[in-house]
């Protein structure tokens, strides 16, 4: 995080909190299940493996449609070229206006698959190279760094190097009690919030300065 510009972390953390959110509307109308977290699903894959339960259909379907979502992403950044976020957060915007058509509708396989297939694409917004420089939908990498930065800092190290890391967190989990709260008064209605601000995020991703060539790839 530290090696992007401030306007690229501040997006970051702001694509972050829109997946929290949107993830913690998932969950809830799933009952346990992400539509963001594969970590999570993962878990679930091989505890209903183990005990011969449907939840592992369910784990397995929702990683699948995850990945095509990280594949199409991938493919539409890479098309777009200089131009890959603002591309890659139009296709969120509109994958999430799906789900939320889908959710009006009562159509609720088809409003989780979109979500889904968005949160997958949305992790291709800063990819270089062929790698992902910032994970938006999982925390688990940037949890260790958070703590990588805060021991180098007790060492002597970059006083503050650990800050972008937490902001990155708390973005996560400052969305997802955003959705939380929401979902009890809008259900899934409360998609039509997150593809707004998908398409918002997309109009300021096309500023120039926030291109992939202000996203160096890891080392």
């Amino acid at each position: 995080m530290s090696r992007h510009t401030r306007d690229v972390r501040v997006l970051a953390v702001c694509l972050a909190a829109m997946a929290g959110y949107v993830d913690a509307l998932g969950f809830l109308k799933l009952g346990g299940f992400f539509v963001s977290f594969m970590s999570g699903n993962t878990t679930r894959l091989g505890v209903g493996l183990a005990g011969m339960s449907w939840h592992a259909a369910l784990a397995g379907t929702l990683i699948a449609i995850f990945v095509v979502g990280v594949v199409v992403g991938s493919l539409v950044g890479h098309v777009a070229g200089s131009q890959r976020p603002a591309a890659v957060l139009a296709l969120v915007a509109v994958l999430l206006g799906v789900a939320a058509g889908f959710g009006m509708l009562g159509v609720t396989g088809g409003a989780i698959a979109a979500m889904a297939l968005a949160m997958g694409a949305e992790n291709a917004v800063f990819e270089r190279g062929g790698e992902v420089s910032i994970g938006l939908t999982y925390m688990t990498g940037t949890l260790v760094r958070f703590g990588q930065r805060l021991t180098g800092a007790l060492l002597g190290g970059k006083a503050f190097g650990w800050v972008s890391y937490l902001f990155l967190w708390t973005g996560l989990a400052g969305g997802a009690v955003a959705g939380a709260a929401a979902y009890p008064h809008w259900g899934l209605d409360g998609l039509w919030i997150a593809a707004a601000a998908g398409a918002i995020f997309a109009a300021i991703a096309a500023v120039p300065g926030l291109g992939p060539a202000d996203v160096p790839p890891r080392k």
